[in-house]
């Protein structure tokens, strides 16, 4: 009977110990994946597990040492309470690797917004220099056009100028031609003049 209790709490031990080592590979597999978890909680961990490993085996030797059931009822109580004990550690690193989880994700997001507010800081600035750019090229043309209309105006100010000159000019020089006319005009006149008594005279005569 003895025996084969033995035997039995041999085999949950076992159990027990290939469970345990289940979920060490697992949660050092979860860890390796999530990459949350510094190097130390891992091996804090790993530590934790391999001291539940050895008060396990230090109650099977005692087991041994003293056959009795009631030691072996306790045993299995122990084992219990040491299941559920792991089963709660995993439960809390759980909790440990969600809220660092949150915490990234906050962070995360924290960088996000910083780095969107950048962009739109940015974006601004280039708005704000396009727009000034903008403003001085307006500036320049309007600067521009101003110095061409002034220019025109200055050419035909030239022009009116200069048409005027040609027609002073004109005027004069028509002024001149009758003048010059006249003279001559008057000229004739003399002469027929002079020449008019003469010939009256030799009709006459």
């Amino acid at each position: 009977m003895v025996m084969n209790n033995m035997m039995m709490m041999k085999k949950n031990i076992m159990m027990i110990t290939m469970m345990m080592v289940m979920m060490m590979i697992i949660m050092v597999m979860m860890m390796m994946q999530l990459m949350m978890m510094p190097i130390m909680m891992m091996v804090m961990i790993v530590l934790m597990l391999m001291i539940i490993m050895i008060i396990m085996l230090l109650l099977l030797i005692m087991m041994r040492m003293l056959l009795l059931l009631l030691l072996l009822l306790l045993l299995l109580m122990m084992m219990r309470m040491l299941l559920l004990l792991l089963l709660l550690l995993l439960l809390l690193l759980m909790m440990m690797m969600m809220v660092m989880m949150m915490m990234m994700m906050m962070m995360m997001m924290m960088i996000r917004m910083m780095m969107m507010m950048m962009m739109m800081m940015m974006m601004m600035m280039m708005m704000m220099m396009m727009m000034m750019m903008m403003m001085m090229m307006m500036m320049m043309m309007m600067m521009m056009m101003m110095m061409m209309m002034m220019m025109m105006m200055m050419m035909m100010m030239m022009m009116m100028m200069m048409m005027m000159m040609m027609m002073m000019m004109m005027m004069m020089m028509m002024m001149m031609m009758m003048m010059m006319m006249m003279m001559m005009m008057m000229m004739m006149m003399m002469m027929m003049m002079m020449m008019m008594p003469k010939v009256i005279t030799n009709n006459v005569l």
